[in-house]
């Protein structure tokens, strides 16, 4: 069991609220357009200043899934603007850590939004300890889950606050972490037979491939990878492609979709190299790629024939041109890896 008087000092802490962060910039249209750009958003209530006046809102707005990046340090750690406070709200980690759960995890996180945020305000966020549970046990190991809430206003001008005008709340950031003490695995025996000699363990079954979750919607896109064919869904009625597959069009609502067959070429828009934790039998460490295919369409895939140091030192450049390659595993689950293209 956790020490008493030490957790008596941490939970003597929950709902303690920390000092103001503020954001760098007011928020404006350049920041959002290039946000908008990068997460393949196309509303013009954005990024189109004629029809977002004739919107109920007179003007553009931000996207509300954007509200965290506002108020974020920059490219260095612990950057804030002047005026924003030196606490740390997640000291009470450090004192977790320095009781013997020194690794953490984040469990979740919840972005809630009261209103959008326009062009001109200028935003800040306050953060609260809100929780620490009692001590559980997980497959991870023993550990407290920590709650911490960080809540977004929009700063009111001076001359709005000389009236009276307080700031105004426009959204709230829920993040809870497990701080835990990693489990220990017990070191197994060998166990020895009557004539004292060691036991040969039992040869374990090869791991395989887990099979993805196949329904009406997708079905069309697993039948065309068995048949060696990389299948977009299509709309019968607005003629675009939209992947993942979905039971509606995204762009129309319309119901009558069809596949395309795609070409099976496009260039790597984005990627990651997964480190951990080693998840058996996937390559380790192991490379996934953004790709965007000719038609128009972004397809999350597994590389092949990629060197992981290679796309970490810049060797395999973002704009890379790709092809699909299917690849069966198991002797039953086919699927669409991309391989780069020799320039």
């Amino acid at each position: 069991m956790a020490n008493n008087e030490w957790l008596s000092e941490v939970r003597s802490m929950v709902g303690r609220e920390y000092g103001r962060i503020y954001a760098w910039d007011e928020v404006n249209p350049a920041m959002v357009r290039q946000w908008c750009e990068v997460m393949g958003v196309e509303n013009p209530l954005y990024t189109d200043p004629e029809y977002a006046v004739q919107t109920e809102f007179e003007g553009m707005v931000a996207p509300p899934a954007m509200l965290q990046a506002w108020c974020l340090e920059g490219l260095h750690m612990n950057n804030y603007p002047p005026g924003s406070t030196d606490e740390n709200p997640y000291g009470v980690l450090k004192l977790i850590e320095a009781q013997g759960y020194p690794a953490v995890v984040a469990v979740n996180s919840e972005l809630s939004f009261d209103r959008y945020v326009k062009m001109g305000e200028r935003l800040y966020y306050t953060t609260r300890f809100a929780d620490m549970g009692e001590e559980k046990t997980t497959g991870l190991g023993a550990g407290f889950f920590v709650t911490l809430i960080q809540t977004f206003y929009s700063e009111a001008p001076d001359k709005e606050r000389l009236k009276g005008k307080e700031d105004e709340k426009v959204g709230e950031l829920l993040f809870r972490v497990f701080k835990f003490k990693p489990a220990q695995r017990p070191k197994s025996e060998a166990k020895k037979d009557d004539q004292g000699q060691e036991e040969k363990k039992a040869e374990k079954p090869a791991i395989k491939r887990p099979k993805p979750g196949i329904s009406d919607d997708t079905r069309f896109f697993w039948d065309g990878c068995e048949a060696g064919e990389l299948r977009v869904q299509h709309c019968k009625c607005c003629d675009k492609l939209q992947h993942p597959p979905a039971p509606v069009c995204v762009h129309c609502q319309s119901f009558e979709l069809d596949y395309k067959v795609a070409s099976g070429k496009g260039e790597l828009y984005s990627f990651v190299v997964m480190h951990y934790p080693v998840v058996p039998p996937f390559e380790h460490p192991n490379p996934i790629g953004l790709i965007q295919l000719d038609e128009g369409v972004r397809m999350p895939v597994g590389l092949t024939g990629v060197d992981p140091e290679a796309l970490q030192n810049g060797e395999v450049k973002i704009g890379q041109r790709m092809q699909v390659e299917f690849q069966t595993f198991d002797d039953e689950l086919t699927l669409p890896l991309f391989r780069p293209v020799d320039a």
